[in-house]
C-alpha cells in the first residue's frame, strides 16, 4: 500500500463525491511527480480537504486492461494524434471485486462519447462477443472499419494505487495514482516505485492543488497510461507526445521491472 499521509483530513463517501462531480463542468490537469513531492502537497492543503473512504480505507488497488488490434490502431491514434480515436478497457476495482467495460471514441467533429458497463470480473482479460459487437458499434461511427473490432486484443494492464481528494470547497477534486505498474502479455513489464500522477479536476480555473503544484516547480503533462507506458515499453513506436517523459520518469534507467507490487512513500 502506498504511504501517502492521508489519515488528516477528514471522509467524504462515495456517494457525496459522485454527486458533487456531476455538477462539475471540469478541466482536467496531470501531472507526474516525484512520491515525496505528492506527500509534501497533501501536507499543504487546507484543513478542510476531505478523501474518499470506504470500509475505513482511503486508497484503493485498480486494474486496467487495455485492448488493441495487432497493428496497435488505438495507440496510433493517441500518438498521431488523430481527430478520430478509441480507447477501449476493463477497469476492475480489485479491493471489492467489481469489473467494467469502458469504451470513448472521439469522432470526427471532435465530440467524445464514453459508455461504462458492468463486466463479469473473471472475464475482465478478454472480450466478450457482446463487448466485440459493442466496439464494432462505436467504430463504425468514428469511420473505422467495424470488423476491425474483431482484431482486438489485451495489449497491456496497469495496476496502481489512488485516493481522491475533495476540495474544502467541493468545487474542484484531484486523484493521486501510486504504486504504478505496467505489464504485457507475454509477462515483461516494468514499474515506476518513485513516481505519483496527480490528475486534478476543476469548474475551469486552477484548484487549490494545481497552485500548489505550480508552486513547487511542476506542469501539467501529457500522459496516458496505455500510450506513454506501451511506447516506454517499445522505443519502435511513435512517441513524440510524450518525449519529455520518456527522457524522464519513463526513461530506461529510472524503471525497474519486478514482479512485487513496488512502494511510494514520502521522500
Amino acid at each position: 500500500m502506498s504511504a501517502l499521509p492521508l489519515n488528516g483530513f477528514g471522509a467524504v463517501s462515495l456517494d457525496e463525491l459522485v454527486m458533487d462531480a456531476a455538477l462539475l463542468t471540469r478541466v482536467d490537469r496531470k501531472y507526474v511527480v516525484p512520491c515525496g513531492s505528492a506527500a509534501r502537497l497533501l501536507e499543504e492543503l487546507d484543513a478542510g480537504t476531505r478523501v474518499l473512504e470506504i470500509d475505513g480505507a482511503r486508497d484503493f488497488a485498480y486494474e486496467s486492461v487495455y485492448f488493441d488490434t495487432p497493428d496497435l490502431l488505438s495507440f496510433r491514434m493517441a500518438a498521431q494524434p488523430r481527430r478520430r480515436r478509441f480507447k477501449l478497457r476493463t477497469r476492475t476495482y480489485l479491493d471489492v471485486g467489481s469489473a467494467y467495460l469502458e469504451l470513448k471514441t472521439r469522432g470526427a467533429r471532435g465530440t467524445t462519447v464514453k459508455e461504462r458497463s458492468e463486466y463479469d470480473l473473471h472475464l475482465r482479460r478478454i472480450l466478450t462477443d457482446d463487448a466485440r459487437d459493442n466496439a464494432a458499434t462505436a467504430f463504425d461511427a468514428i469511420g473505422v472499419e467495424g470488423s476491425r473490432a474483431d482484431e482486438l486484443a489485451a495489449t497491456l494492464t496497469t495496476r496502481y494505487r489512488r485516493a481522491t481528494l475533495l476540495a474544502a470547497d467541493g468545487a474542484g477534486r484531484a486523484t493521486i495514482d501510486t504504486d504504478l505498474r505496467w505489464d504485457q502479455p507475454d509477462g515483461s513489464g516494468f514499474a515506476l516505485t518513485d513516481i505519483a500522477i496527480v490528475e486534478t479536476k476543476s469548474p475551469g480555473a486552477a484548484s487549490r492543488i494545481d497552485r500548489l503544484l505550480w508552486r513547487a516547480g511542476h506542469r501539467p503533462s501529457t500522459v496516458s497510461k496505455y500510450a506513454t507506458g506501451l511506447a516506454a515499453l517499445h522505443a519502435e513506436l511513435p512517441h513524440n507526445r510524450w518525449a519529455r517523459l520518456l527522457r524522464g520518469p519513463f526513461a530506461p534507467s529510472d524503471r525497474t521491472t519486478r514482479t512485487e507490487e513496488p512502494p511510494c512513500a514520502p521522500a
